[in-house]
């Protein structure tokens, strides 16, 4: 029997939350080295991907809408700003702030007419109009017209832009319910594409909220199931599940009772997910969580019911310097417990809230990479570390 190595592996990642990144990005960076060849022919696919794609598909309007809004614009950083926050604020005093602090201090006629779309260049009208409304720092008589317009035309304003938001979001969000996202799939399945469908939001703040959440996830995975025809999980439909969601106190201080309930709620979705041949997949957390969520993992993982399953799934975050020790303590467990599992590698989702946490506590380092490119580096250099343990792990990649 293989030697239990999970205590060692816990503690190099724990004691690794603020590493040194400078020694790890030159091992990073060796790993991720590619060749002048090599190079050359990634180019020329990507290149031909992205023809393909453009030679056979009609541009949808965020497509068409980006291509006059790149998020290299104040513009386009903007709108997606709006989009990705307006339809989360609970009330018109908010939205009218929000849709203010966006939209007034961008120069929107230099977009005017610019786009093939009349959609689009009609909306920059409006935006630009709507700039210059919101605009307060004209001096005099017109700042005064300017504020009782911006009054009176408030909510007619918060309508335009709430509805435009919901068009963008539309490309981001499949539906507000499980069958609502499961029917606009449906186009999509039928040319072979399989989706994995996340919950937006959640995040458990009370007991009840965790129970509730844990019923979602039950019925979610109840109702995926009819769509998993194939015998291989990997090509069924999946869903994503946040451990942050099935306990209200997902943290290191309260491991104990972590370990205690949300372990048996994770262990029964996976369950489930195994009886319908579907895929289950652990999304990613804070970095302060990550040595307790591959506890959690492990021990739902050992779970002799889930034998001969391939369909459980962890995510791991690139932008993080321990993303290859992560791997590789998911590569030993699929080895100690005979699994073969998925990963799916991901750049990252919560940079903004590392960074700032770390300063407010006053450590001396990041447990996120601070430039792009050195997460770019790491992703790369993880890929391949994936693509050689093939053996027990099915690699997943997204952005």
């Amino acid at each position: 029997m293989a030697r239990d190595s999970s205590p060692i592996l816990r503690h190099q990642i724990d004691a690794g939350t603020y590493t040194d990144q400078e020694n790890v990005l030159r091992e990073l960076v060796r790993n991720a080295h590619l060749s002048p060849e090599e190079r050359a022919a990634i180019t020329k696919a990507a290149a031909d991907i992205v023809r393909a794609i453009r030679g056979h598909t009609a541009p949808g309007m965020m497509e068409v809408f980006l291509a006059e809004y790149g998020l290299s614009t104040d513009e386009g950083v903007a709108l997606m700003c709006l989009a990705e926050a307006l339809l989360r604020v609970p009330d018109a005093e908010t939205i009218d702030a929000l849709i203010e602090d966006k939209i007034a201090p961008s120069d929107w006629g230099r977009h005017m007419g610019h786009s093939t779309s009349p959609l689009v260049n009609a909306s920059t009208w409006a935006l630009m109009l709507t700039g210059r409304v919101l605009d307060d720092d004209q001096p005099g008589p017109v700042r005064h017209l300017r504020a009782a317009i911006k009054r009176l035309g408030e909510p007619v304003i918060r309508t335009a832009v709430s509805r435009a938001m919901k068009e963008m979001g539309r490309q981001f969000v499949l539906g507000e319910n499980i069958t609502a996202a499961m029917e606009r799939a449906k186009g999509m399945e039928k040319k072979g594409y399989t989706y994995s469908y996340d919950m937006l939001g959640e995040a458990a703040r009370t007991e009840d909220d965790a129970k509730r959440y844990h019923l979602s996830y039950s019925r979610a995975i109840s109702a995926i199931a009819v769509a998993c025809t194939n015998k291989d999980s990997r090509k069924n439909p999946g869903i994503s599940v946040k451990l942050s969601a099935l306990h209200p106190r997902y943290e290191v201080a309260q491991e104990s009772s972590v370990m205690r309930d949300l372990v048996p709620r994770l262990r029964a979705l996976a369950l489930l997910a195994k009886s319908a041949g579907m895929g289950l997949n652990i999304d990613a957390e804070e970095a302060d969580r990550l040595g307790l969520s591959l506890d959690v993992i492990e021990k739902v993982l050992s779970e002799p019911a889930l034998s001969g399953w391939a369909g459980f799934g962890v995510v791991v975050q690139a932008y993080g310097p321990r993303a290859g020790v992560v791997i590789d303590a998911l590569y030993d467990m699929a080895i100690r417990h005979d699994r073969k599992i998925m990963v799916r590698l991901v750049k990252g989702a919560y940079w903004d809230t590392e960074i700032k946490r770390a300063q407010v506590k006053g450590v001396d380092g990041f447990p996120v990479f601070t430039q792009k490119a050195a997460t770019d580096v790491s992703y790369i250099a993880n890929a391949r570390k994936l693509l050689n343990m093939t053996d027990r792990i099915y690699p997943q990649f997204a952005t």
